[in-house]
């Protein structure tokens, strides 16, 4: 028979899979003999089961839960729903892979209107009893059967302005019994039958609603943006509570081994006396900095401070921990891996590797690529910043700068992102794991409540977003979409800027400022570029890109975009001669007038290279991209060309393709006007002649897009070959070259070993590839592509990361077929794929020799490059 239930102490370290990763470390803190109280934990295995079987628990799964609640009544001395000393238990969600927000926790479960009296004369304070009795009702109502917080938190409000108090603690017992009474009236109105009176229903209903709430919304999201399985599945922790709620000699609280921030080694975290965890996470309360625990009881601060250590120690990492206190005893109820900025887990990485904990290669792996995203973000322009004055302060709870305008609502922000791409700033009297998809599309987040281990910063944390939060002078109004801050009114759509490293907020728009790799961010980038085999180029058209993605350590241009260079309004004339010439001579003219820029634009990105390898796409969109469309444009362009208006536009409409994506584009531009390759070849040679006089090496790679037959790549390579050779014997010179091909065809992936007899490298155009393997549009996909996501057919996107099954079977075979024909044939990859950590490590699999991405991700691919090396080893 399967098991699905473990004790606490039947379950180890490696059982991290099946136990989930709270769950395996309640289980390694247990055998590590520290004070955590005893529970069970429903195994991933269970979870999976529960879908598998209609979203029901079977029989067999009920029975080992209630058997391992049997165990840990007996450790606990008490029974569960008794009426002289009932035992009372937490639910939480533990994936293997940390997800913060997915469920929230249920406490106190087990108190029924019996279970309640007993425990007041148990603990002789009605006061707690009743305001645990309270919580619970409200958690089990929000989380298990999703009804709105809301309709019991204005109960409570409206009971402390009768009372004329401030806080929930400054309630008694007799207004807490009361509130319990209008709660369980509230419950059943909105439910149609009363409050569950069964402790033993309530369990199971909890652990249903764990399960479900692995495929909810928000952990869909959190999973796409995590790569993180479906199948994975959550267990479930059922763990005996201890109450931080009982006085003044108890308390909660939320802390880190060292600052998830800056990294810096000291204790970090939030606690509050007479409170349970939420009041901590939600920001209800404004909690104290552990610090002044010291000050509060000495003595429960150096053991917590001990434990801490040791648990670093031991797990050889930061720790994120919760803790309770119940009259005066210290109780550990999870750890884990903290979740942390990428400067602090830089700063982690190196310290551990100086401290003797971690190998460079450990270290490595402990920095997520993505993560360095936000370390390549702006910060506030110095100059700028002078002239601003902050409209108030709240807590640094994730380091950058943003600005954008004002949203407040998720909804909200996701709609304006995607309608004109400006950046907004998102802001809430407090975030909650449903406002996940606007936080990610949000510059920045601001909140009125909540501390540095709020839902906010810690997500805000993860992701690499600016954060202020606890900024309690900003008064939201989110009905009336406004929010103001002393004396200051900001209406949505207006811009303000947030300092996620200072806490400042400024209420105008401030200008920002690139980062740079330095200190201990140069430092792991060197450790990564001595491990890793994969080598990183950058996609750049401009001189000041590649001056940024050299500065970002690429070893050369993966790929240069020449249609680029034809946008700009003093080149767009002589692009559009050219297009609409009427026979070869007039093509020739308006392409002479192209050369020199051209040529021009190559020299620069050679000097920037120092030498390293510069690949050049020929020209390769539709010639419809470069012509205006509406009459009055026409009509414009006509006028200036001194043409006709009809001749100009019947010109245009020729152009038009049905499918223009599959049409006349890349090496068929060149088949139908090969004087086009003539040019970018004489631009790409005398570029490279003209640097080579001035004392630098440089080897072009000429790239023709869009190539599926081998006889169409030689039509064009010999107009290149013929017009390379000749310039090259005219100066006297030793200048070598390569052509070779973008790989974005299916059929070019099919017929490689042909195409390799030919093309001396391979570039791996994946977005293209992508499109054509799927058949669907990359613009229009994302329409029907959420409910792919929503019915699980796909797990992520495939433009964002290489579908590894098809679109990768392509590729390696891409690769094997040309190395047959010519070996150690030259392979990369240009696609946006190239700075995506998952897609990167796949490139290393099949043995790419580089990967080429936007300058921003160069550091995040070489920082992948090496995991991906360290995790599957390759000769250098």
């Amino acid at each position: 028979m399967t098991k699905y239930v473990y004790l606490f102490k039947e379950g180890q370290a490696s059982m991290k899979n099946l136990l989930g990763g709270k769950g395996a470390n309640l289980a390694e803190m247990s055998s590590l003999g520290l004070p955590v109280p005893q529970g069970f934990t429903v195994t991933t295995e269970a979870c999976n089961k529960y879908y598998h079987d209609g979203k029901v628990i079977t029989q067999d799964v009920v029975d080992q839960i209630f058997e391992a609640l049997a165990a840990t009544e007996k450790e606990f001395g008490k029974k569960f729903g008794d009426s002289q000393n009932p035992f009372l238990v937490s639910v939480r969600s533990g994936a293997r892979a940390s997800m913060p927000g997915m469920m929230d926790t249920i406490l106190n479960l087990g108190l029924t209107d019996q279970a309640v009296e007993g425990l007041a004369k148990l603990t002789d304070n009605p006061r707690f009893a009743y305001d645990s009795y309270r919580r619970f009702i409200q958690m089990f109502a929000d989380v298990v059967m999703e009804i709105d917080k809301a309709n019991f938190e204005h109960l409570l409000e409206a009971m402390k302005e009768a009372k004329g108090v401030h806080l929930d603690t400054d309630l008694d017992a007799n207004d807490l019994k009361e509130l319990v009474r209008q709660f369980k009236v509230k419950y059943e109105e909105l439910k149609g039958e009363p409050f569950p009176q069964d402790p033993k229903v309530q369990l199971i209903d909890a652990i249903t609603a764990v399960f479900r709430s692995w495929d909810n919304p928000r952990a869909n999201t959190y999973r796409m943006l995590n790569h993180i399985p479906y199948e994975w599945g959550t267990a479930v922790n059922v763990q005996g509570m201890v109450f931080g709620n009982m006085g003044q000699d108890s308390g909660t609280g939320v802390a880190f081994s060292r600052n998830p921030a800056t990294g810096e080694d000291v204790l970090y975290g939030e606690y509050l006396f007479n409170a349970q965890g939420e009041d901590v996470v939600a920001g209800i309360r404004t909690p104290k900095p552990i610090s002044e625990l010291k000050l509060d009881n000495e003595a429960l601060y150096n053991e917590f401070h001990d434990i801490s250590k040791k648990l670093e120690k031991h797990y050889r990492d930061m720790q994120d921990m919760e803790f309770t206190i119940e009259k005066g005893k210290l109780y550990m109820l999870q750890t884990r891996n903290g979740k942390r900025t990428a400067q602090a887990a830089v700063k982690l990485a190196i310290d551990l590797v100086n401290e003797g904990l971690l190998t460079k290669e450990e270290a490595i792996l402990k920095v997520e690529p993505a993560q360095l995203d936000s370390l390549l973000h702006p910060t506030f322009d110095p100059k700028a910043l002078k002239a601003a004055k902050p409209v108030t302060q709240g807590l640094a709870a994730s380091p950058g700068a943003a600005y954008g305008r004002v949203v407040f609502t998720a909804e909200r922000a996701s709609e304006l992102v995607k309608q004109d791409k400006l950046p907004v700033v998102l802001v809430r009297q407090e975030t909650s794991p449903e406002d996940i998809e606007g936080m990610v599309v949000s510059a920045g987040i601001l909140t009125a409540r909540g501390g540095m281990t709020s839902h906010a910063a810690v997500v805000a944390r993860g992701m690499g977003t600016c954060c202020v939060a606890g900024a309690g002078e900003v008064k939201v109004n989110e009905a009336g979409k406004f929010f103001t801050v002393n004396g200051h009114k900001f209406n949505e759509g207006d811009y303000i800027s947030i300092d996620g490293s200072t806490g400042y907020v400024y209420g105008e728009k401030i200008a920002t400022v690139e980062a740079t790799v330095s200190g201990d961010f140069a430092t792991l980038m060197q450790w990564a570029d001595e491990i890793r085999v994969l080598k990183v180029r950058t996609n750049a058209d401009t001189p000041r890109d590649a001056h940024q993605a050299r500065e970002f350590g690429a070893e050369g241009i993966g790929l240069c975009r020449t249609e680029h260079m034809f946008f700009e309004a003093s080149r767009i004339k002589a692009i559009r001669e050219m297009i609409v010439a009427k026979n070869l001579v007039e093509r020739q003219a308006a392409l002479a007038k192209l050369l020199p820029m051209q040529r021009e634009d190559f020299v620069k990105l050679y000097k920037e290279m120092e030498g390293y390898a510069v690949t050049v796409r020929y020209l390769d969109p539709p010639l419809h991209e470069f012509v205006p469309h509406t009459d009055e444009e026409i009509q414009e362009l006509a006028k200036e060309m001194k043409l006709s208006f009809e001749d100009l536009k019947r010109t245009i409409e020729d152009l038009h393709e049905t499918n223009p994506m599959l049409g006349h584009r890349g090496v068929r531009l060149s088949v139908t006007y090969p004087e086009i390759a003539e040019m970018q070849t004489r631009a790409v040679i005398e570029a490279a002649i003209q640097v080579t006089k001035e004392g630098l090496t440089v080897v072009p790679e000429i790239m023709i897009p869009l190539v599926g037959e081998v006889r169409e790549f030689n039509f064009v390579k010999k107009i290149v070959v013929q017009t390379a050779d000749k310039l090259i014997k005219e100066s006297g010179l030793d200048i070598k070259y390569l052509v070779g091909t973008m790989i974005e065809i299916p059929r070019a992936a099919i017929l490689a070993d042909e195409i390799a007899k030919e093309a001396e490298f391979f570039s791996f155009g994946t977005n293209d590839l992508t499109q054509m393997t799927f058949g669907f549009s990359r613009d229009d996909a994302g329409k029907f592509l959420p409910d792919y996501y929503k019915t699980k057919i796909y797990e992520s996107d495939p433009f964002a990361h290489i579908d590894q099954k098809g679109v990768g079977k392509l590729m390696k075979m891409g690769v094997d077929l040309g190395n047959q024909t010519r070996p150690n044939i030259k392979t990369g990859i240009c696609g946006e794929h190239g700075g995506d950590p998952q897609s990167v490590e796949f490139c290393h699999a099949i043995g790419l020799d580089y990967v080429s991405c936007s300058p921003f991700r160069v550091p995040i691919a070489r920082l992948a490059a090496a995991h991906a090396q360290i995790k599957n080893p390759r000769k250098k």
